[in-house]
């Protein structure tokens, strides 16, 4: 009883683990990649239910917002370089050309979200949801997304980024 206990204990610690790997990869990039430090954890909303709250045009870089319910938030043309959404419920948020680059978006739920022109650069993705997600404009470059994601996004792909330039169906590498 008590080794199993270990186990599960274990088995947690191996996942945050993987989560904070994941985010100093991020940080890393954006290091190394834009000659910039990005703000880690500049505010703390995880975990909170922020439905349909506005931070819109915001400055909210490398802030928290893992495991959060944000149903119908506003976050159009904010600035979320290097946020953490792990895990959170994005549906019906509007993050209009929201500039996400190195942002960590696995496991987030997209139904129904605007990502027109939102720039999406570096960002992780994986075993996250965009049923009738809009992505007209969106730049996708070096994101990490899902096999499956890739080819439901290239059936809705179209545009181009108005502040990257990047065509988005060339972003997320569609035939």
């Amino acid at each position: 009883m008590v080794f199993a206990n270990c186990k599960a204990r274990s088995d947690k610690l191996q996942q945050i683990l993987g989560y904070i790997s994941k985010i100093a990869v991020i940080l890393l990039l954006g290091l190394l990649c834009s000659g910039q430090v990005v703000e880690a954890a500049a505010l703390p909303y995880s975990h909170g239910s922020l439905k349909g709250r506005n931070f819109s045009h915001q400055n909210l870089q490398g802030s928290g917002f893992a495991n959060a319910n944000m149903e119908g938030a506003d976050f159009s043309y904010a600035q979320l370089q290097g946020a953490v959404f792990s895990a959170s419920i994005l549906r019906n948020a509007n993050l209009r050309g929201a500039d996400l680059t190195y942002a960590m978006l696995d496991q987030t739920d997209f139904a129904n979200a605007d990502l027109r022109d939102a720039i999406l650069v570096d960002t992780i993705l994986l075993r996250s949801t965009f049923d009738f997600t809009q992505i007209e404009g969106a730049d996708f470059t070096g994101a990490i997304l899902d096999p499956s994601q890739v080819r439901w996004l290239c059936q809705r792909a179209r545009g181009k980024n108005p502040v990257t330039g990047v065509d988005t169906r060339e972003s997320l590498g569609c035939d």
